[in-house]
């Protein structure tokens, strides 16, 4: 089976991106076969809280359709937008909000209709043991207390920045990250007493942290809409792979992630 290629989100990676988009047009037919079997390479542009979802459902998709390559770049959801309204290219994109994809909606970068296929909620995740002995919502707040956030313009941050408000509370972190992992990775390097990441980021880790719920997080939930991008150079496959994943294997796979499904 392929091994699926994770691109980061820099200038770098961009380029070699496009170069294996564009290295031929047979690898990136837009054109399913004469048989109706799809092709080349599907470049799929996802929120970081997918990573580990779509990984194995990019394997899944591999397996269902022989002869193609999934290719995945994670990252916040305003800098995915903002990348691929800057021409990045890409055939797919999985956004943890609306909002974010309502920014590439609006310069005519998606034409095609979009789906919501899952969604999400916040939840606190402290180090094993919880050591700075966080308690709930209200230690975000506390002088003192290590804390980390996403920052406001990707989903996480934003719905954060919900919460907040709604609980009245000023948060103090000392840090905010630019996607949800990266903000999981200080609490799993006990680098912050606490983060505010997506309750499937926590089952995710394992045991490298422990969850904390609290009841705000259901008046704040992100739902994440996908959708094939104007330019694809795969179209045949970026609609392939936008229909599979509203599909009920997907859902199987979201469902035990964590995520709720439609």
């Amino acid at each position: 089976m392929k091994t699926i290629r994770t691109l980061a989100l820099t200038a770098a990676a961009l380029t070699v991106t496009a170069g294996l988009v564009g290295c031929s047009s047979d690898d990136n037919s837009s054109k399913p076969a004469a048989d109706g079997r799809i092709s080349g390479t599907v470049t799929v542009f996802a929120a970081a809280s997918l990573t580990d979802t779509f990984n194995q459902l990019g394997h899944d998709f591999e397996a269902a359709h022989p002869g193609v390559k999934v290719v995945f770049s994670y990252g916040g959801s305003s800098a995915l937008a903002q990348q691929i309204n800057q021409g990045a290219p890409a055939d797919v994109f999985a956004s943890a909000a609306p909002a974010n994809m309502k920014q590439v909606v609006d310069t005519g970068e998606i034409t095609a209709p979009q789906a919501t296929f899952v969604s999400n909620r916040l939840e606190i995740a402290v180090p094993k043991g919880n050591p700075g002995h966080i308690t709930g919502l209200a230690d975000f707040g506390k002088a003192g207390s290590r804390t980390a956030l996403c920052a406001e313009q990707v989903p996480c941050g934003a719905a954060a920045k919900q919460v907040f408000q709604i609980a009245g509370i000023t948060p103090q972190p000392v840090t905010r990250e630019q996607d949800v992992k990266a903000a999981l990775t200080k609490v799993t390097l006990d680098e912050v007493d606490a983060a505010l990441v997506y309750r499937t980021d926590v089952q995710a880790a394992g045991d490298k942290v422990q969850g904390i719920d609290f009841p705000e997080s259901a008046k704040a939930i992100n739902t994440y809409p996908i959708a094939p991008l104007a330019k694809a150079p795969n179209a045949a496959g970026a609609a392939a792979f936008v229909d599979f994943i509203k599909g009920d294997q997907a859902k199987k796979v979201f469902a035990a992630a964590g995520f709720d499904t439609p």
